[in-house]
């Protein structure tokens, strides 16, 4: 145990100025862009789905919940916020950057993201064309959801770089145990690997509203312990604090468990066809 412990460490703390680095360069963007990509998005119109999916790649702190304050005030439409949660990649690439993940790796994950929130977001616009009645809401994100926007880029990189070393040494130290006591194989079982109802479970775990969903998913799979359908299931449905601000700000409950139920059910059937394409193709 003590070995497990020492690895653990080890391996989490190298990734520390790697980590720090990334989120530094993701908060600098988000400072300087955050105001225009709101006007962005909300001034998107019928290209909502596609503008969404597009700056929801990047890990903003904030936007993803963002996109659920203009939707609840309906400045975007329902396609455009799935499109925005489905391609919110949350805290998955600046672990993989960190880790110095294969570039071509990164690419077909938010590729996947993109193209499945753009296509989603189009056909549940083109399905429902209504329009809904504005209605006003005073909501502040920074202020409201503690993402410390407001502390300044060093300040605010640091308690990011925290958070999700936290996430990363749990996540490891429980992945490496597991190894060491059960096996590869074994946990290989666990997770459901290379099982066409791995998705469905990685897919619900996605819905936690906290970082440390997004965390999980992109250890185990950089770990491979889960195979591409199952994490891509997991990262659609990872939209960080989006969820819970939806719940807390959106006073129409059956709206929001159908937001809730239609991110599921994409994930868990976009990660069950890459799943089956790859078991049996």
């Amino acid at each position: 145990m003590k070995e497990i412990i020492i690895d653990t460490l080890i391996d989490s703390i190298k990734l520390i100025p790697f980590l720090f680095l990334a989120f530094f360069i993701i908060e600098l963007i988000e400072h300087k862009f955050n105001k225009k990509a709101k006007k962005i998005i909300a001034k998107s119109g019928n290209y909502g789905p596609l503008i969404g999916s597009a700056l929801g790649l990047f890990p903003q702190c904030g936007f993803s919940v963002m996109a659920t304050n203009l939707y609840t005030t309906r400045i975007i439409t329902f396609g455009t916020l799935i499109a925005i949660y489905l391609s919110t990649s949350d805290e998955m690439l600046p672990i993989m950057l960190s880790k110095n993940t294969d570039l071509s790796i990164i690419l077909q994950l938010l590729s996947i993201k993109f193209i499945v929130g753009v296509l989603s977001g189009i056909l549940i616009d083109f399905i429902i064309r209504k329009k809904i009645k504005k209605v006003k809401l005073n909501y502040h994100i920074c202020d409201d959801e503690n993402c410390h926007c407001e502390e300044g880029i060093f300040l605010s990189s640091l308690k990011h770089t925290f958070n999700t070393i936290l996430f990363i040494i749990i996540a490891t130290f429980i992945l490496n145990t597991t190894i060491h006591y059960f096996g590869e194989e074994n946990i290989e079982t666990l997770f459901l690997k290379n099982n066409i109802f791995a998705p469905f479970l990685s897919s619900l775990l996605g819905l936690i509203p906290n970082c440390a969903a997004s965390v999980i998913i992109t250890e185990l799979y950089l770990n491979n312990a889960i195979s591409l359908g199952t994490a891509i299931a997991g990262l659609l449905t990872g939209s960080g604090l989006a969820i819970l601000v939806l719940f807390k700000t959106n006073k129409n409950l059956k709206e929001n468990f159908i937001i809730l139920l239609t991110i599921y059910g994409i994930g868990a059937l976009i990660g069950t066809f890459i799943e089956i394409y790859q078991i049996y193709f």
